[in-house]
């Protein structure tokens, strides 16, 4: 990242931290001076995160969660303030793919994972975090990652585009809910990106990678790093102005 932000004496949140979008943004704000927790269930990929933050140089507590429980949420949360003694910045990155199927292919079991990990999860993270926030002083900044399917649809993702829809509403909602207080909550909408998630993606749709690629019009697959740039940017004091936006970063796809 070209940009320099400063978190010295902050403390960041970040799910889905066990690799892509999520270790990438972990890796950026530790470099950027914060203290980091970092949620995941895969315990064995979070600790390489942790691992690369270290040697880093960097202040680093790693914490197995599942996003979709009530109860883990909250004790990463409470683990947290006790490690670090605050909350400034929150980055809901933890989502899963769908299966490439039209509507009628499409099960409950589909429908309820995607929308437990990708909509649910959100809602759960979020929630405590702003409790949280509000029981400081200062505010905080929330990052809840939506899609280029949060903001047009695709065919064959129906419980996808439906749930980062609904991460968008729930995020200007929130939005106004705790503007007063200093609390910005925003959301970014990657294009396809290359990770993990979606080379999996790519290999169960026709074309494969190079549709993927073929479906940006930049001609290239986006990078990690350059979400973790604008995450980074929604948290900072730069965005102070900024709550309730829809961030999206995609290489032109949805326009």
């Amino acid at each position: 990242m070209s940009t320099t932000y400063d978190f010295t004496g902050k403390v960041a949140f970040v799910t889905g931290a066990a690799s892509g979008i999520g270790r990438t943004t972990a890796l950026a704000f530790a470099r950027a001076g914060a203290q980091v927790a970092i949620v995941d269930r895969s315990a064995g990929a979070l600790e390489e995160t942790a691992r690369l933050i270290t040697a880093d140089g960097g202040q680093v507590l790693a914490l197995t969660c599942d996003v979709t429980s009530e109860e883990d949420v909250q004790q990463a949360v409470e683990r947290t303030f006790e490690q670090f003694g605050r909350l400034d910045a929150a980055f809901n990155n933890a989502g899963v793919e769908q299966p490439v199927k039209p509507l009628a292919e499409l099960t409950k079991n589909h429908w309820d994972r995607v929308l437990g990990v990708s909509l649910t999860g959100v809602f759960l993270c979020a929630r405590a975090q702003v409790r949280q926030m509000l029981r400081q002083s200062g505010g905080g900044a929330i990052v809840n990652t939506s899609s280029g399917a949060g903001v047009k649809g695709f065919p064959a993702q129906a419980a996808y585009t439906a749930a980062k829809h609904g991460v968008i509403g729930f995020t200007r909602s929130a939005a106004l809910d705790y503007a007063a207080d200093n609390i910005r909550v925003n959301a970014v909408c990657p294009g396809i990106i290359d990770t993990e998630m979606i080379r999996r993606f790519g290999d169960d749709r026709p074309g494969g990678r190079e549709g993927l690629i073929a479906d940006e019009p930049v001609g290239r697959l986006g990078k990690p790093e350059e979400i973790a740039s604008a995450v980074l940017w929604l948290c900072s004091d730069d965005a102070a102005f900024t709550t309730g936006t829809a961030l999206v970063v995609d290489g032109g796809q949805t326009v």
